[in-house]
C-alpha cells in the first residue's frame, strides 16, 4: 500500500490553514479567537508548550463556528483546486493518508478521492480540543500500526523531513514538492 501525508503532498497548500482563513473569510468575528492562538503558539516556539496545546488553543475558533459538517462540506466544493495533479498518477485502491490536520476536515475530501482510509489528529469539531495528540511525526508510526498491525508500506510521500519516521517504515519513500517527487534523503531504516 501506498501512504501520504496530505497538506502540501496531496494538497497545494496546508488544508488547515486555508480552512482556517475560508471560515474567518466567512464570519470575520472569529479573529477573536486568534490573539489566544498567537500567544499559544509563542509559548511552544519558546519550549514553554506542546504543539498539540498550541494547536488546541488556536483550534478554540471552531467554538464559533454554527455548523461545522456543513462548513467542512462548502470548503471543500470550492477548493477541490487544491488537489495536486500527479496524485492521480500514483493512486492505489487501498491508499492511507495520515496528517496532522484535523480528522474530521480531512476525511470527507479523502472520502471523495477515494481514499478509503484517512487518519489524522482526533480534534473535536465544535470545541477544537484533542482526542490524543497532534499526529506528526513518530505518532504518524503509531497510529498507522494501530491500524494496520502487519501493515506493510511499499511508497511513502510527504512534503517534509519532519515525517522521517513514517519513511524509515516504507520500501520507499518520496519527497514531494509542487508536483515533483525526488527520493527521499537516506533515512536509518527501523
Amino acid at each position: 500500500m501506498n501512504v501520504y501525508d496530505f497538506d502540501k503532498t496531496i494538497t497545494t497548500k496546508d488544508s488547515t490553514a486555508e480552512f482556517l482563513k475560508w471560515l474567518i473569510r466567512r464570519k470575520p468575528s472569529l479573529v477573536r479567537y486568534l490573539p489566544a492562538a498567537g500567544f499559544a503558539f509563542l509559548r511552544h516556539a519558546l519550549k514553554l508548550a506542546d504543539k498539540t496545546a498550541a494547536k488546541q488553543t488556536l483550534f478554540r475558533i471552531f467554538r464559533g463556528v454554527d455548523d461545522m459538517e456543513a462548513s467542512v462540506e462548502a470548503f471543500w466544493n470550492s477548493h477541490m483546486g487544491l488537489i495536486k495533479p500527479w496524485y492521480e498518477t500514483v493512486r492505489k485502491p487501498d491508499d492511507v493518508v495520515i496528517s496532522a490536520s484535523p480528522e474530521f476536515l480531512i476525511k470527507p475530501i479523502c472520502e471523495r478521492l477515494g481514499i478509503g482510509c484517512a487518519m489524522a489528529s482526533v480534534v473535536d469539531p465544535e470545541t477544537g480540543v484533542y482526542s490524543g495528540v497532534n499526529c506528526h511525526g513518530a505518532e504518524k508510526v503509531r497510529r498507522f500500526y494501530e491500524a494496520f498491525p502487519n501493515g506493510h508500506i511499499e511508497c511513502f510521500y510527504s512534503d517534509s523531513l519532519i515525517d522521517g519516521p513514517l519513511a524509515a517504515e516504507a520500501d520507499l519513500a518520496f519527497l514531494v514538492t509542487g508536483e515533483s517527487t525526488r527520493p527521499w534523503p537516506e533515512v536509518k531504516k527501523r
